[in-house]
């Protein structure tokens, strides 16, 4: 086993006998296996393309395939054995169409011939032996540039998954994600994995806008809205992880059975929308983010629902409370399939007490995607010019429960009271619930929503520098990011293919970014790291 893909791996290198996500050495060996038969999958797809020969359920199962290897989301190794399976059939049958339409199919990558074992124990030895990441690359320096772009596309292919289940997709995506995923397998110098990278970065700006076009013209565009963190009496259900269709369904099913559904996490943000706002019986908010789970949801009376990622061990206590929907999973634990049949998630919470009395924890304010704040634009504009706002800045990102993060809460706290506060991802998970006040009525701390919802902080950064006729870093605007996993790095590669700088980034820097690599990203970007809230305080605003 050898994975560095997130924040927390173990000693700030990588985790070689188990995940500190809990990931164990088969699932590790299975997620490398499946991302190396998916590259020879792509290698088709790619080639296919250039034929004329397209299949979208191919595109969309490579998402999915992709998406299953991000942290947090499958820890299931049956589930993986199926995916590898599927994707080498895949793969056979393009073949014979890319062929047939007079594409060249004589790959030399191994990844285009491999065949899966046919027993679990088999391809947990395949993918033990494989060595896939450091494999990749020969050079330190390419390899850490192939695992940028890799765990990019992670984080791009859930992006696009989340968009192409409300309906919304783009061939370039899916192009991309074959291309590159295919080009990895090829030896590419330093320029090229630059390049491809940080089309990485503007490829998920598309994704992240039609995920952004599913969610607001499924859902509306949020608005502010506050959101109560106590609770009322009655059967509950907790909704965690990301996907406002799983919520939307669930609501719909549950509508006239007495159950009360609270969100957990990344759902905070769905409380804006107003065609999820409008159930009477969606209440309200239970906890803090995913690496508290393990503490809170032991005290939750009713059924819990994990949506697309950030799923931990569930304890004994509550294990059979939980229920899997979509691509994430845990072995023994109840899925909910296709069908999106919500019954026995309903019956388990029937079943249970549920919440017996009242408590009022005060309530957080949610709803300030990029619809809602420039449509006070000229409030923020003229505020500005006044010196009414002196500053802004994105504090926001991933949680996690690696030491280091209390900076993220200390440096909110000490932002002075004329400066603007933007966030959102769990990070604000530190802060969310601190009364910091208004600057002419507009809040000071304003919740854009989802890691998914980057896209609105970066509509609403462009809209300023508009107004203001600069580029976006020549605004009053300093941007603080906290990250775990492959979506923050892709969030990270578009902002990069944006051109903007200065970011600071914590609280540690990726295990898999090697020193020369830093310093390209350091000379073309001036990235920082976080030091401590009062230096990286004063260096911004004086």
């Amino acid at each position: 086993m050898y994975c560095n893909q997130c924040e927390q791996t173990a000693k700030g290198i990588a985790c070689t006998t188990i995940g500190v996500c809990g990931k164990t050495e088969p699932v590790a060996g299975l997620e490398d296996l499946l991302t190396h038969a998916v590259q020879g999958l792509c290698l088709v797809a790619d080639t296919g393309r250039k034929v004329g020969v397209i299949d979208n359920a191919v595109d969309r199962f490579t998402c999915e395939a992709i998406f299953s290897c991000l942290t947090n989301v499958d820890f299931d190794p049956a589930r993986f054995g199926v995916l590898i399976h599927k994707t080498v059939a895949l793969r056979e049958t393009l073949k014979a169409e890319v062929k047939a339409a007079g594409g060249k199919i004589d790959f030399t990558a191994a990844a285009a011939t491999f065949t899966p074992a046919d027993s679990l124990t088999g391809l947990e030895e395949q993918g033990a032996a494989l060595n896939f990441i450091n494999s990749l690359d020969a050079n330190p320096d390419l390899q850490s540039l192939k695992q940028i772009t890799m765990y990019g596309l992670r984080g791009l292919a859930a992006y696009a998954d989340h968009a192409a289940i409300l309906g919304q997709e783009d061939d370039a995506v899916y192009a991309y994600i074959h291309e590159a995923m295919a080009a990895l397998t090829g030896d590419l110098d330093l320029n090229q994995l630059v390049a491809l990278a940080l089309k990485c970065g503007e490829v998920n700006l598309r994704a992240m806008e039609l995920l952004d076009a599913g969610n607001t013209g499924t859902y509306g565009h949020p608005v502010p809205t506050p959101v109560p963190l106590g609770h009322i009496p009655g059967k509950c259900i907790l909704v965690t992880g990301h996907d406002l269709k799983d919520l939307a369904m669930l609501l719909e099913q549950t509508k006239d059975k007495g159950i009360n559904i609270y969100t957990h996490g990344e759902m905070l943000p769905c409380h804006g929308y107003p065609e999820l706002k409008k159930y009477s019986h969606f209440y309200g908010h239970f906890g803090t983010a995913w690496q508290n789970q393990q503490k809170e949801m032991p005290e939750f009376p009713g059924a819990i629902l994990f949506t697309t990622t950030c799923i931990q061990k569930p304890k004994d206590s509550y294990k059979a409370n939980v229920f899997t929907t979509g691509l994430v999973g845990w072995p023994d634990v109840a899925h909910i399939g296709n069908d999106k049949d919500f019954s026995p998630v309903i019956n388990r919470a029937l079943a249970l007490p549920g919440f017996t009395d009242t408590v009022d924890k005060g309530s957080v304010l949610v709803g300030f995607a990029r619809n809602t704040v420039l449509g006070v634009a000229d409030k923020v504009i003229e505020a500005v010019k006044s010196k009414a706002i002196r500053h802004f800045f994105l504090v926001g990102g991933c949680d996690g429960a690696k030491p280091g993060r209390n900076y993220y809460t200390e440096i909110v706290e000490q932002i002075p009271s004329d400066c603007m506060i933007l966030t959102l991802a769990c990070g604000k998970f530190r802060f969310f619930d601190k009364q910091l006040g208004d600057i002419g009525g507009i809040p000071r701390l304003l919740d854009v929503g989802q890691c998914n919802d980057a896209y609105s902080a970066i509509q609403i950064a462009v809209a300023l520098a508009g107004a203001f006729e600069c580029g976006v870093n020549d605004l009053p605007l300093s941007m603080i990011l906290s990250w775990y996993e492959q979506k923050a790095v892709v969030i990270l590669l578009t902002l990069f293919s944006l051109g903007i700088k200065n970011i600071h980034l914590g609280p540690s820097l990726p295990a898999f970014i090697t020193p020369n690599v830093l310093n390209v990203l350091v000379e073309n970007f001036n990235v920082k790291p976080v030091s401590t809230p009062e230096a990286d305080l004063k260096a911004i605003l004086g």
